[in-house]
């Protein structure tokens, strides 16, 4: 017999916005068995973005996470821009040392190479950065993209869409547990007001997805980001803490969506058991949220905020006089991009978009261009009268508001907060609260170091001594010689 030492590997959740004061609530009412357990053997520590609005926003802290540069120097404020940030990521630098990698759904990510060693998927809101292997993950991005980019109806897939969506998640990782969660989801919406659980479905499905290839690749380093909470917590924190707001929810809402952030979290630790059952001893498990949120108060006096979203692009833009060509692409909630032919094209229509004006002179869209390319959306957060008029500068006709936009979902109610959670459980279980935040710098070299790569060099900041330290030589493993 001889004996090998297991070489270290490491899965990252990046569970997006993870409330830190939450979660431990949550943990001491037993709601979270999974989480306690995680939280209790691991290194347990507060980050800080370092960041405020409005540059504390999810699309540029991860970016600062996976490749520890701050946003000063990455500049990356936009949510597809981080195709074009060129820096090592940590599964570049881990795939470079040779060891196997695999991203799935990292928000605002991209790779330094055209190639890699294992798999990407990039986030349903990218449009930029190409999934690896390429094509492997057409059928899958096709069908997600779709539903997360549609917040008004149906979404514009087709049967076949469907079909292929189908035969990739059989082909790679569809449990029974989700097919039968997605069944009584459809059920549940015959009989009440449900809908909203939807995104915890695509969570199941990335979670199969995932766990598959973890299984067959046993990847050095694997991330796995989830937004589903994130989305009920910006949503329904009005209704999840009523006596924090001024503008209530109504009853019939408290009652639809009171346990909607509780659901999310809760859900979040189904999938984090699975995660601790899947690793084994030998893998380490990192949580890590970027940022976090807290209750939006200071929209109260004016009834809340709103988010409005434009009800047919093609039909705003022509109204506005867009007539340079362009290819359109939605991203998150309100803001979608728009990719001209040329610099001139794209600045020409950023001037025609900045002339749709409310009565009293206020912009209605946002037109923030970047190089021939532009992130649009609407910029009026207070619902306005029901004959509120809007004008543009390429037409003498008014247009009413909300004939071209529509409210989505509730009031607006959680905003983001630069504080993050961070626990690292190592295969020495050893548990410790450091009693100092953390700077995202330190993460980047930190996640490296426990995929078994001295990676540090490739970072300005040192890993977290603390967690490296946690980082035992691994149990030796016997084999057959």
């Amino acid at each position: 017999m001889t004996t090998s030492v297991a070489q270290p590997n490491v899965i990252i959740l990046e569970f997006n916005e993870l409330v830190p004061d939450l979660l431990d609530r949550f943990i001491a009412e037993g709601r979270l068995p999974n989480f306690k357990r995680l939280r209790d053997e691991a290194i347990v520590a507060i980050t800080d973005a370092e960041e405020e609005p409005p540059h504390l926003e999810p699309w540029i802290q991860w970016v600062s996470v996976h490749s520890g540069v701050p946003y000063a120097e990455h500049k990356c404020f936009n949510l597809n821009d981080g195709a074009r940030f060129k820096a090592p990521r940590i599964w570049d630098v881990v795939s470079d040392a040779g060891r196997k990698v695999w991203i799935c759904g990292s928000m605002n990510a991209g790779v330094s190479g055209e190639t890699i060693n294992g798999h990407v998927l990039p986030d349903p809101w990218a449009t930029g950065v190409k999934s690896l292997p390429e094509g492997f993950f057409d059928d899958f991005n096709r069908l997600v993209r779709a539903y997360v980019h549609e917040h008004s109806g149906k979404p514009d897939i087709s049967p076949a869409d469907t079909l292929k969506f189908a035969r990739f998640m059989i082909a790679n990782g569809l449990s029974a547990k989700t097919i039968w969660s997605a069944l009584r989801q459809l059920a549940s919406e015959r009989r009440d007001n449900t809908k909203w659980r939807r995104p915890v479905i695509l969570d199941r499905l990335a979670w199969d997805l995932f766990r598959a290839i973890w299984k067959n690749e046993r990847p050095a380093l694997a991330t796995f980001f989830l937004n589903s909470t994130a989305h009920f917590q910006h949503f329904h924190w009005r209704e999840f803490e009523p006596e924090q707001f001024e503008v209530k929810a109504s009853a019939e809402d408290q009652r639809t969506y009171g346990e909607t952030v509780a659901f999310g979290y809760q859900q979040m630790d189904a999938i984090v058991g699975e995660v601790i059952a899947m690793a084994g001893p030998e893998t380490s498990i990192v949580l890590l949220t970027a940022l976090s949120q807290k209750p939006m108060l200071h929209f109260e006096e004016l009834g809340g905020r709103q988010i409005f979203r434009h009800k047919d692009h093609a039909d705003l833009m022509r109204w506005a006089g867009v007539t340079e060509r362009y290819a359109y692409e939605p991203i998150m909630s309100q803001q979608f991009m728009m990719t001209f032919d040329s610099e001139e094209d794209a600045a020409a229509a950023a001037v025609k978009i900045e002339r749709l004006r409310m009565a009293d002179g206020a912009q209605v869209m946002l037109a923030r261009r970047d190089g021939h390319q532009i992130v649009s959306g609407c910029l009026i957060d207070i619902p306005p009268a029901a004959d509120a008029l809007v004008t543009s500068g390429a037409s003498n006709q008014a247009r009413r508001f909300w004939d071209l936009f529509y409210p989505l979902e509730a009031l607006r109610s959680g905003m983001h907060h630069p504080d993050g959670v961070f626990w690292a459980r190592t295969p020495s279980r050893r548990h410790m609260v450091l009693d100092r935040k953390l700077s995202l710098l330190e993460l980047a070299p930190t996640l490296v170091e426990m995929a078994g790569v001295a990676g540090a060099g490739s970072f300005r900041s040192q890993p977290i001594a603390e967690v490296i330290a946690a980082m035992e030589p691994l149990p030796a493993l016997k084999r057959a010689g």
